[in-house]
């Protein structure tokens, strides 16, 4: 069985800028959003911004509105990833920011980001390198901490 994965706006960003999407549209999950992050990018794209909703991504609504305390501490995307999650029993959520990750992990969800997306395309042999997608990122305006890059490429043997 496919595992299903709650996907926020940033990593998506960071997945375009890594020009990544065919290589994690191939990732053994199903991946999902709420319409709060659909909207996110298509504000970004009135905006001029070169993003765009992938074909493997699946956009669903939430069954109810938004916590004021959870808009309240995250951004509407973040809060509406771990609503989503929660409510369709998806114990698994791609979020970036640090907030985020703490918020999802303090509700029982288990947290991954776009690095984390990117070394499971390469331990199953999707991408022969990590390196070039992250400096892709990087060179798009994307910031990673450097210490984290070298912990993370450490960890995939690069």
């Amino acid at each position: 069985m496919i595992e299903r994965i709650v996907t926020d706006t940033s990593p998506l960003l960071a997945i375009a800028k890594m020009q990544a999407f065919e290589v994690i549209g191939n990732l053994p999950f199903e991946f999902v959003c709420p319409s709060e992050v659909e909207a996110e990018i298509l504000v970004g794209a009135n905006q001029g911004y070169a993003v765009e909703i992938p074909a493997w991504l699946n956009v669903l609504s939430l069954n109810s509105a938004l916590s004021p305390l959870a808009v309240a501490a995250l951004d509407a995307g973040e809060a509406a990833v771990i609503q989503l999650a929660l409510e369709q029993n998806i114990k698994l959520v791609c979020i970036d920011e640090l907030k985020g990750r703490r918020a999802a992990l303090a509700v029982g969800l288990r947290v991954v980001g776009s690095l984390g997306l990117l070394g499971k395309a390469k331990t199953l042999g999707l991408i022969a390198s990590a390196r070039p997608f992250i400096e892709k990122a990087k060179g798009a305006g994307i910031y990673y901490d450097d210490d984290l890059i070298n912990d993370f490429l450490n960890s995939l043997g690069e």
